[in-house]
């Protein structure tokens, strides 16, 4: 059986989580998943809603599976979005989580586990850290609304707790949709 885990106990980050895993391809295979990221057509705009990055999502040139993977990850997110702020899903408004960059991010992960195809995923507590963070909402504690909403529907954290925000929203839904089981 093909197992790729995760330890997540020192940081969170979506782009921790994408390191991580570029780290386990071959130097050829981190070139072309970074050119099929380049190439999928990822708009460096900002878009405010689901909506707006599922029709981004639909347009990229990927397979339908990194599509799958990406929409759903993105629901998780407006679905935590929308518990925070007490709106529809369809009412969600993404602020740092709809940027350009990650999305692109996300695709980068999405490509990355299509591309080592693990039969299961799996992964340690998670690192939330601890603190405040500047965001759009002002100053907010840590974990953020978004992230504690999806982190509460299963996703155990590290009793220890570090100094930052080392578990964002984008990264809680990675983990949420990928992550078969914790250990």
């Amino acid at each position: 059986m093909n197992t790729l885990h995760f330890d997540l106990t020192r940081t969170a980050t979506r782009q921790a989580i994408l390191d991580d895993l570029l780290a386990r391809l071959s130097e050829e295979h981190r070139s072309v998943l970074a050119e099929r990221t380049r190439r999928a057509g990822v708009p460096l705009m900002h878009h405010h809603d689901l909506g707006a990055v599922d029709a981004t999502i639909d347009g990229l040139m990927v397979s339908d599976h990194v599509k799958q993977d990406m929409h759903a990850i993105y629901r998780i997110l407006a679905e935590a979005e929308a518990a925070a702020h007490g709106c529809a899903v369809e009412e969600t408004h993404f602020h740092e989580v709809g940027n350009g960059e990650a999305i692109e991010n996300v695709l980068g992960i999405c490509l990355a586990v299509e591309a080592l195809d693990p039969d299961e995923i799996t992964a340690t507590c998670v690192q939330t850290g601890s603190g405040t963070v500047q965001c759009a909402h002002g100053v907010l504690d840590i974990p953020a609304p978004a992230t504690a909403a999806i982190i509460a529907r299963g996703i155990p954290v590290c009793s220890e707790l570090l100094e930052g925000e080392l578990c964002t929203p984008t990264s809680a839904a990675v983990i949420y949709h990928f992550v078969d089981r914790f250990e």
